[in-house]
């Protein structure tokens, strides 16, 4: 994985060696090749990520929230999404590193051997048991291991595909216990459920409640209930926050102009744009990105493996 001097938003996978599409890499060798302040710094990544913590504790920052990590910790980073290892760096786990076209496309999983693998369902954030613990930090091992054999590359990245998608249906056999186990699986919720779908694809054009439950089929006091039972805010306000954890994500992670993110997000006017950043985050834009933003060099967050 190689820094680039390039727009400054996002962090590029860039795998090495035999060019695998999937990389695993012990956080201790992150440790020894980079410096504090590289690995510190907030990225955000145009490729999947898994961190499983195996020692220690550390406080990561996801999206400029803090997650709280122990040993039997796993998250899954999404491409778009901030992260930051955190300030303690004494913590020890594994990164699996993989773009998204790595996984079996559709038509490759029509035969049942692997289903589709639907990423979106994970937590952000799981804690494993014991058995799962150690099922994960072995499988995650023997993929290490297995990348570094010295077989045909195309059956080497044909074995990894298949350790990734064991790994990732085993995480998803996880999350359904975890939904099951949820006794309140009531109708609010599913359709809050689809309304974070449509947000997901929406947000940067639909600003008002309105627009979502149209399409949903229901009126506004009902969608409102629904976020309410299931966030304890209001559409309105889960509208607003997704909007800005976008805002945060280009005014740090971008050098684009404010007027042009404020276009990009759907409002008219950068003034509009100004007053609803501030209102919400009580500095404005332009405090934020002095605060937060990394500049537009890139740091060689993981050089090549050797």
């Amino acid at each position: 994985m190689k820094g680039k001097r390039a727009s400054p938003s996002w962090l590029e996978y860039q795998p090495s060696g035999r060019r695998l599409d999937v990389e695993v890499v012990p956080f201790d060798d992150l440790r020894h090749r980079s410096t504090p302040k590289e690995i510190q710094a907030a990225y955000r990544y145009a490729f999947h990520m898994l961190i499983c913590v195996t020692d220690g504790s550390v406080t990561q920052l996801v999206d400029f929230e803090p997650v709280d990590c122990l040993p039997g910790s796993l998250l899954v980073i999404r491409p778009g999404q901030v992260h930051s290892f955190g300030n303690d760096l004494g913590w020890e786990g594994w990164l699996v590193m993989f773009r998204a076209e790595f996984l079996p496309s559709v038509t490759e999983t029509a035969s049942a051997l692997i289903p589709a693998l639907g990423l979106d369902r994970l937590a952000d954030h799981l804690t494993l048991a014991t058995s799962e613990f150690s099922a994960m930090t072995e499988a995650i091992s023997r993929m290490k291991e297995d990348a570094q054999s010295r077989g045909k590359a195309a059956e080497v990245h044909a074995l990894l595909r298949h350790q990734l998608s064991a790994l990732l249906l085993r995480l998803a056999i996880l999350q359904d216990r975890i939904e099951a186990s949820q006794v309140d699986t009531s109708r609010a919720l599913k359709r809050y459920a689809r309304f974070r779908t449509l947000l997901e694809q929406n947000h940067s054009g639909w600003h008002q409640v309105a627009d979502y439950a149209a399409v949903l089929g229901c009126t506004e006091k009902s969608l409102t209930r629904a976020t309410l039972e299931a966030t304890g805010r209001s559409a309105k306000d889960v509208i607003a926050a997704r909007l800005m954890l976008e805002a945060k994500r280009l005014l740090a992670h971008t050098d684009r102009p404010v007027y042009l993110i404020a276009e990009s997000l759907g409002f008219d006017e950068a003034t509009n744009f100004s007053k609803f950043f501030r209102r919400e985050a009580r500095q404005t834009p332009l405090e934020f990105r002095n605060r937060e933003h990394v500049g537009s060099e890139w740091i060689g967050l993981i050089g090549p493996l050797r």
